[in-house]
């Protein structure tokens, strides 16, 4: 595809922008008002919300040692029943609590396919040069990129539902490398976040654009993470090729 594919259409694409160089961070660069803007077009696409954590410096604000996902979780215990797309409780938490990061409750209106970034890349390329429908993108961190769709429902056999951690259990690795579907009871950062490292959660396609079927995009995302664990794994091959002589 590349800038090819935008000209065709009058103009270069954003997609095409966006690989040349990453946007900036949406969260650092914008006013308050922008943000709130923000946060609440992610309500009005019907997708709830919730405050989460953020950065301090390079620890996490809930201040518990060791946080295993600083800036990355909620504040409340009760982030699924607390998530709402109520814009006058947003316009409070967004007032009240200037530096938190939101987190949106995944499995009611929407799920999330989370892939790593070199495959994203690589899967979003693929999808918009095949006129594919893509939904809401955003890139979390420097590894990450989650894709958003509608969600599966609630299949009447409980035995439907897809596990959140596609890529950790050993039955669904080959079959899904690197991929994690956030469904019923899981959650994900929402852009514009914050996290440790001066790293962030910005949007590559904004909540305007409506959430396609999630199975429309899940060959192309198996496929590109397929190929990407097979990089990895040759990358690992020949790195263990070269300094296997030299550590001896």
């Amino acid at each position: 595809m590349g800038a090819d594919f935008g000209r065709s259409r009058g103009t270069e694409s954003k997609f095409s922008q966006w690989l040349r160089r990453r946007p900036k961070s949406q969260h650092s660069e914008v006013g308050d008002t922008a943000r709130e803007a923000l946060l609440l077009a992610v309500a009005e696409a019907g997708m709830p919300i919730s405050p989460a954590a953020h950065p301090v410096g390079y620890r996490c604000s809930c201040e518990r040692i060791g946080c295993p996902t600083p800036a990355r979780h909620p504040i409340s215990f009760a982030w699924q029943t607390q998530s709402t797309t109520d814009r006058a409780q947003i316009e409070r938490w967004a007032r009240s609590q200037p530096q938190a990061n939101f987190i949106t409750a995944t499995g009611m209106i929407h799920d999330v396919l989370d892939v790593p970034l070199t495959a994203g890349k690589q899967a979003l390329e693929r999808l918009l040069a095949a006129d594919i429908d893509v939904g809401p993108v955003a890139v979390s961190g420097d590894d990450r990129m989650l894709f958003f769709t509608a969600t599966r429902g609630t299949p009447e056999d409980e035995d439907e539902w897809w596990p959140c951690e596609l890529d950790c259990h050993p039955e669904t690795m080959d079959e899904h490398p690197g991929m994690r579907w956030h469904c019923r009871g899981s959650y994900v950062l929402l852009p514009p976040a914050m996290l440790p490292g001066e790293l962030d959660v910005h949007w590559v396609r904004g909540p305007e654009n409506p959430l396609p079927d999630p199975l429309t995009l899940l060959e192309t995302l198996t496929d590109a993470c397929a190929q990407y664990a097979d990089t990895a794994d040759q990358s690992d091959l020949d790195h263990d090729s070269v300094a296997w002589p030299l550590s001896r």
